[in-house]
């Protein structure tokens, strides 16, 4: 997580000049362009956080030039789940940003379904209990009213990608991933439409694609794949892409994580979001 915190200001176009006000350029300027100088606190887990097996769609933020007057904090954290988000609202309040973008849920989904994936991820933290959608529904409602109490943030809401890449599935386990994306999307739309909230519909973009061209189930977490895509990562030093085609995914590196080709489409809805 980046450690630099600065508060973002509005500032008129004038006043970055630093030129006087009431001139006839500073007037022709400001009726023309108000620039924002903020920060942008982007929250989720490991598709936030980026990485060795995820596209790091934050830093691809950083880097476009429309953006070079935010400053965007990567609050991500592998394995985190949305009462883990939580728990780290005075440190995202604490940056007092401008603009909030939470993409949390995915986590939730598979320690729901998976006991085995649940117990990995409790792994260093305090052992949660199994997720449910109630839970979420009213956990995340929790953090949007902490951030407005708090902050003066425009939040936007991302809904949740597919885990695999079957929209028809035989496999019973990618089914339940399915229903149980769709569930969780749903509770996300309801919280922005409740909480008055931007809805950044990440999930929608990425399943039209799929749909399109289906490809792998994710027939159940497997902890073998998990180190074999690890040792892929770090010690052979393989890009994301290159993992996620040496397994068979198009959209995915090892059906949970993003690849580059999904990651742009997640930059590009959430820089719509910055936009305003």
């Amino acid at each position: 997580m980046r450690s630099t915190h600065r508060r973002g200001r509005l500032t008129k176009a004038g006043d970055a000049l630093g030129t006087a006000k009431g001139t006839p350029k500073v007037q022709q300027h400001a009726a023309l362009v108000e620039r924002m100088v903020g920060t942008v606190a982007c929250l989720g887990s490991s598709n936030t956080a980026g990485g060795a097996l995820a596209y790091d769609w934050v830093n691809e933020l950083e880097r476009r030039p429309r953006n070079h007057e935010l400053e965007i904090l990567n609050f991500g954290v592998r394995g985190d789940r949305v009462c883990d988000l939580l728990r780290r609202m005075p440190d995202v309040i604490a940056t007092a940003p401008d603009k909030v973008i939470i993409w949390i849920g995915g986590v939730d989904v598979l320690a729901g379904l998976s006991p085995k994936a649940r117990r990995l991820l409790a792994l260093g933290r305090q052992p949660p209990e199994a997720p449910t959608a109630a839970g979420f529904h009213e956990t995340l409602g929790a953090i949007v009213r902490r951030l407005k109490m708090g902050t003066e943030a425009a939040i936007g809401l991302c809904s949740l990608p597919p885990i695999g890449e079957d929209p028809e599935p035989v496999n019973a386990f990618q089914q339940a991933l399915n229903d149980r994306i769709t569930e969780y999307s749903a509770i996300i739309a309801d919280v922005a439409h409740t909480e008055r909230c931007a809805y950044i519909p990440v999930g929608e973009a990425l399943a039209a694609r799929i749909d399109g061209e289906p490809g792998r189930s994710y027939p159940g977490f497997h902890l073998l794949p998990l180190c074999r895509d690890a040792f892929r990562a770090v010690a052979l030093r393989q890009s994301p892409d290159a993992i996620g085609d040496a397994n068979g995914w198009r959209y995915h590196t090892d059906g949970l994580h993003l690849n580059t080709r999904a990651g742009l489409i997640a930059a590009n809805l959430v820089q719509r979001f910055l936009d305003g």
